[in-house]
């Protein structure tokens, strides 16, 4: 297995590469990269979100253990939404709580398949080589949204915000999903703990299906789904979400950036 992660230098330059005993060796692209040969210490970077997707397509219904808490039937084809790109952030920031949305705020940990390849209409075996490797996300989703109109269901806009895709804090090539679990956290409380072989769709049976459907392109996510233990995140909580292999993916729900300065304000008068 190897692991990668994308990181910021001091001068701003965002670098790639693989990460081995504290270092990074530098390569160029996603789809069959090349090293550069700089090596460059940890020390001196900045952790990113390991990829900068073109696009997050999103699992519904996924795993049989939730299927059957809602009564629902096991999908034919993955049912999915699209996350933006600018939905995505790293481990360590922050999730920024929309400043018109005082509703409920959800945690979802997931697996996440990174495309190493650009794909369309993939069998199964090209798929799996399609497959770059996997990291960790927290699908986050404004709950109170998906119903707001009866006439039509807002899984975009309320799983589409700024932050709302946390992703990280690497990709592992060659990662053994079948013998994984996922493991959430809420301000250290065990919320979620499922396995990742009660997947409906295996990973390559997902990017085979939805690529019928959509091109992938390299860089691209698709977030498996979630099973069992989804729940609200309280303003200041943070979320842990852990796959042994991958590593752990932390974020803290800040409050509206709006409301911080109003706050701050108040203090200076007070």
């Amino acid at each position: 297995m190897d692991t990668w992660m994308r990181l910021m230098a001091n001068d701003g330059s965002i670098v790639f590469g693989r990460v081995e005993n504290g270092y990074l060796h530098e390569y160029e692209g996603i789809d069959q990269p090349v090293p550069t040969g700089a090596v460059l210490s940890m020390r001196a970077l900045t952790p990113l979100a390991p990829c900068a997707p073109g696009k997050v397509v999103a699992l519904w219904n996924n795993f049989h253990a939730l299927a059957l808490k809602l009564e629902k039937p096991v999908p034919e084809h993955p049912l999915f939404l699209i996350k933006p790109a600018e939905s995505v952030i790293g481990s360590g920031a922050a999730i920024r709580r929309p400043a018109h949305y005082a509703g409920k705020i959800v945690f979802e940990g997931e697996l996440a398949i990174v495309i190493g390849k650009r794909c369309r209409n993939a069998s199964l075996e090209e798929a799996q080589a399609a497959i770059f490797g996997y990291t960790v996300v927290n699908d986050v989703t404004a709950a109170g949204l998906l119903a707001e109109n009866p006439h039509f269901p807002q899984w975009c806009r309320a799983k589409g915000f700024d932050t709302f895709c946390c992703l990280g804090p690497a990709i592992v090539s060659g990662f053994d999903w079948r013998s994984a679990r996922v493991v959430t956290l809420l301000d250290g409380v065990e919320r979620q703990n499922y396995p990742l072989d009660d997947m409906v769709f295996t990973p390559a049976q997902q990017v085979s299906l939805i690529s019928q459907d959509l091109t992938l392109e390299p860089g691209d996510v698709i977030a498996c789904g979630t099973s069992l233990g989804v729940g609200s995140i309280g303003e200041g909580a943070t979320v842990e979400v852990t796959i042994e292999g991958i590593g752990t993916l932390a974020n803290a729900l800040n409050a509206p950036v709006a409301e911080r300065q109003t706050q701050s304000e108040d203090e200076r008068v007070v």
